[in-house]
């Protein structure tokens, strides 16, 4: 069998970006990968995560979201994307990839565009459950169509749809919940809840969890974590030094600006705060843990308030608009939860009924099969 050389594309959003890499990391672990070109916006973060995987070799294409309604930056956006498009096809050209596989977003827009020109099999992975404009128009044409979200299949137009889940790190199928509890240092009797916000944090869910802190962590039941996101770890924390001094020794509060390795503290919880973003809800799903969601309410085509339902239809989440996030709400659904252990157990068994076995791994032998 002779070796192969694989292009792929995702970025600008950590939804996008992440999964991509989720598979380079699989591929790069395949006997037979002879090189991975990563596409991706110099200006974006994929550029820097890149950087973490000297085996790959980066790509650059300029290219920005179209705007959404006519305007004097639409003929700008069609020049900047015309010229990406050149370089997908430079790209093609020169360094003949066996296999083509995107994550959508507009990063992936001019890597799928040269590709139908060119005739080139291949493969889309959409992460979220409102397919986004890139993949509605590359699904037909698409070797095979991945999705995250079941509801998907219903929206994209494709004779080869594939419900997979979204790839998350290896780490979360072979770290446990006791192995990430012995790592953070928190007993295996206590309840955790984790309030997150992603890199960026969430300023509705930090204020409102500065505001509660105090009425969970004395409950010695509980064990909190906070992950405040790193621009606003200092801030927070300010504020939380204001409303209880008291925090910093106390054993049962963590209070982050952010977990490089996130399957530590999901894993170690029973109950997750976050916002509604695919690929927090995936790593939520497998870790086993039930949710409180709060979207973020200007998220693109609305998706995260779109996400959030169809987790609360699964009865693996409940969910509070950013707009009624205060204290005392956020405390009560917390308490709603924990206050019924038969409700956490319900929404935590939920999770395995969508919880997938390894989808990065079953993505990469879709990706092969597209190989002619």
């Amino acid at each position: 069998m002779s070796n192969k050389t694989y292009f792929i594309s995702g970025g600008g959003t950590g939804g996008h970006i992440y999964p991509a890499f989720t598979v380079v990391e699989k591929l790069l672990k395949e006997e037979d990968t002879e090189k991975i070109y990563f596409i991706g916006n110099p200006d974006n973060p994929e550029y820097e995560i890149a950087k973490n995987y000297p085996q790959i070799e980066f790509l650059p294409v300029k290219v920005s979201g179209m705007p959404r309604k006519f305007s004097f930056k639409m003929p700008k956006w069609a020049f900047q994307f015309f010229f990406a498009y050149l370089n997908a096809i430079k790209y093609i050209k020169k360094y003949k990839p066996d296999a083509i596989f995107t994550t959508g977003g507009y990063v992936s827009a001019p890597v799928v565009t040269a590709a139908i020109t060119l005739k080139n099999p291949y493969m889309i992975h959409d992460c979220d459950s409102v397919p986004g404009l890139v993949s509605k128009i590359a699904a037909p044409k698409a070797k095979i169509v991945s999705v995250a979200f079941e509801n998907s299949k219903n929206i994209l137009k494709s004779n080869n749809i594939i419900y997979n889940g979204n790839p998350v790190r290896e780490a979360f199928f072979t770290v446990t919940k006791q192995e990430a509890r012995e790592k953070l240092k928190i007993s295996k009797d206590k309840r955790v809840i984790f309030a997150m916000g992603g890199s960026q944090g969430a300023k509705t869910i930090n204020t409102a969890m500065v505001n509660i802190i105090k009425p969970l962590s004395e409950n010695s039941d509980n064990f909190i974590i906070l992950q405040t996101g790193k621009n606003k770890f200092e801030d927070t924390v300010s504020e939380l030094e204001n409303i209880y001094p008291e925090f910093k020794s106390k054993d049962n509060i963590l209070v982050r600006p952010y977990f490089d390795e996130m399957f530590y503290p999901l894993k170690a919880s029973d109950l997750v705060i976050a916002r509604a973003g695919s690929l927090s809800l995936t790593e939520i799903i497998q870790c086993n843990a039930a949710s409180i969601l709060v979207p973020y309410p200007y998220a693109a085509q609305d998706h995260q308030r779109k996400n959030a339902k169809e987790m609360c239809d699964k009865g693996v989440s409940v969910y509070l608009e950013d707009k009624e996030c205060t204290a005392e709400n956020l405390l009560n659904k917390i308490y709603e939860i924990v206050n019924d252990s038969n409700k956490l157990s319900l929404m935590r068994e939920n999770t395995k009924k969508l919880a997938k076995t390894n989808p990065a791994e079953e993505i990469v032998k879709q990706l092969k099969s597209t190989i002619e």
